[in-house]
């Protein structure tokens, strides 16, 4: 089933999200409702808030990316209760978009690579390495499940720069081509 992604404005964007376990009601349901959400609306990554769920769960698919990164192609992970053990490298800038925020790109600047400790779809716990576009995928979903959203990451002035677009997304004042509920617009 396609689920609503929830649009910037929505309190559950900027709330930490609390950790699950194995007797989540319908998690498995839920994830699959993730995957076909996120392939509805063309993303790469999808968050637990973003659907309005404060969980620790988070999804991505990193495969359209290949042509990049020959290691991505099959690229395609849940995690829950996510944590990041160590963020490693030089900053790097790269334009992000986010599902929760139709019609708008910026520039970011993430650590290349990070570790991981996570568990699967399966509760099994694992610990690893991320690099390159697959840690940035990753990272920006980290962040939608620890409350941050990616324009907490750009500076004051560019974010004052896009105040009106933010403030059409809040209102629910865009068209994107995939199913959205927002904060102003019931």
């Amino acid at each position: 089933m396609i689920l609503p992604i929830v649009g910037y404005g929505d309190p559950v964007l900027k709330k930490k999200a609390g950790e699950i376990d194995k007797s989540y009601p319908n998690l498995t349901e839920l994830i699959e409702n993730m995957w076909e959400s996120m392939y509805n609306a063309n993303g790469v990554g999808l968050a637990a808030p973003q659907i309005g769920k404060p969980i620790r769960l988070f999804i991505i698919d990193a495969s359209p990316f290949e042509d990049e990164q020959d290691e991505l192609k099959d690229f395609k992970k849940v995690f829950i209760n996510a944590q990041v053990l160590e963020e490693t490298g030089e900053e790097w800038l790269f334009n992000e978009g986010c599902l929760s925020f139709p019609d708008l790109r910026e520039d970011v600047s993430r650590k290349p690579k990070i570790r991981m400790r996570y568990q699967d779809e399966n509760f099994e716990t694992r610990e690893e390495e991320f690099d390159g576009i697959a840690a940035r995928i990753i990272q920006h979903e980290y962040d939608h499940i620890d409350g941050v959203v990616f324009v907490d990451r750009i500076s004051p002035l560019k974010r004052r720069l896009i105040k009106n677009k933010l403030t059409s997304i809040v209102k629910g004042a865009v068209n994107p081509s995939y199913k959205m509920k927002f904060a102003q617009r019931k």
